[in-house]
């Protein structure tokens, strides 16, 4: 496979803008697609402020970080990805909608191109059973922030070939990161272990054993996790959290994955963690303490 010179990216979300940065500050042309502008003069923004605090750290140069946004290219059009030797999706976690957009893609995409899913929990093979190159669907799992963390987490359709895995893991690696392979089944590596955690950390409030702020201080101070369990949900996202908590206990059948009851409440509330402004905690304080009184 050719080297990679334009990467495509579905999705101006915070994962979605995130993996753009990295593929522009990689030296790779990148188109970033949604359907919403107003998502994407918000990515646009945000990955400015990003390239630029990357910058004064001394992380890039500011040349690297000048010819970044330049490399960056903004649309709402799908068909403008046919050009893309990689895509990237990073929408929302619905298997139904995910499956349309691989669909709609395989029909777009150039013949060589691989499709990406940014998924967290759901069955690459069955993505990649809504085209007709599942040779080239391959799950590209960032960690939340992409620019930050270092992990990509590869994981292998059924009939994933060879070609792609190794042209995958090159990119990631052209990103600066380290990774890992899984095989496809619910949860993957990384969400098959950190979910049940975080899980359990709801049951644990939600039975009274212990307040919210006990329980993430025990976690932190006790196994030296930077955050605790609650805190990082509501960075997650519970939506995210409980989606799939739902793809384990329906993937592996075992109700040791049940959603806490907890949990399904606070998402049935819309209470969605940092990105709504409230979750497990209450970030609407902190903003008002800041703005100004009239």
């Amino acid at each position: 496979m050719a080297e990679m010179k334009c990467v495509g990216v579905i999705g101006a979300g915070q994962m979605g803008s995130g993996i753009a940065q990295l593929a522009a500050t990689s030296g790779l042309e990148v188109w970033l697609m949604d359907a919403d502008r107003d998502a994407l003069s918000r990515a646009t923004a945000a990955i400015s402020s990003s390239v630029k605090r990357f910058v004064s750290k001394g992380l890039i140069s500011k040349e690297v970080g000048d010819d970044a946004m330049h490399r960056l290219r903004l649309t709402s059009n799908l068909e403008d990805l046919c050009s893309a030797d990689i895509i990237v999706e990073a929408i929302v976690e619905s298997e139904d909608i995910k499956k349309k957009l691989f669909k709609d893609l395989d029909g777009i995409a150039k013949s060589s191109a691989i499709l990406a899913s940014n998924t967290s929990s759901i069955s690459i093979t069955r993505l990649a059973s809504a085209t007709k190159r599942p040779s080239q669907v391959i799950g590209m799992h960032f960690m939340n922030p992409p620019p930050i963390m270092k992990l990509v987490e590869i994981i292998r359709g059924a009939d994933t070939s060879e070609e792609t895995f190794i042209a995958t893991k090159a990119l990631a690696e052209r990103f600066g990161k380290t990774t890992v392979c899984s095989q496809d089944y619910a949860g993957f590596v990384v969400n098959r272990i950190l979910m049940p955690m975080i899980n359990e950390a709801f049951h644990t409030l939600y039975t009274g054993v212990a307040t919210k702020e006990d329980i993430d201080s025990g976690m932190k101070h006790g196994t030296n996790h930077p955050m605790g369990p609650l805190e990082l949900a509501d960075l997650i996202g519970l939506d995210v959290c409980l989606s799939v908590m739902k793809v384990l206990h329906e993937g592996l059948g075992d109700s040791k994955y049940a959603p806490c009851p907890l949990l399904v409440q606070y998402v049935d509330a819309g209470r969605f963690g940092r990105k709504r402004g409230v979750g497990v905690y209450d970030y609407r304080k902190a903003t008002q303490k800041l703005s100004p009184r009239l």
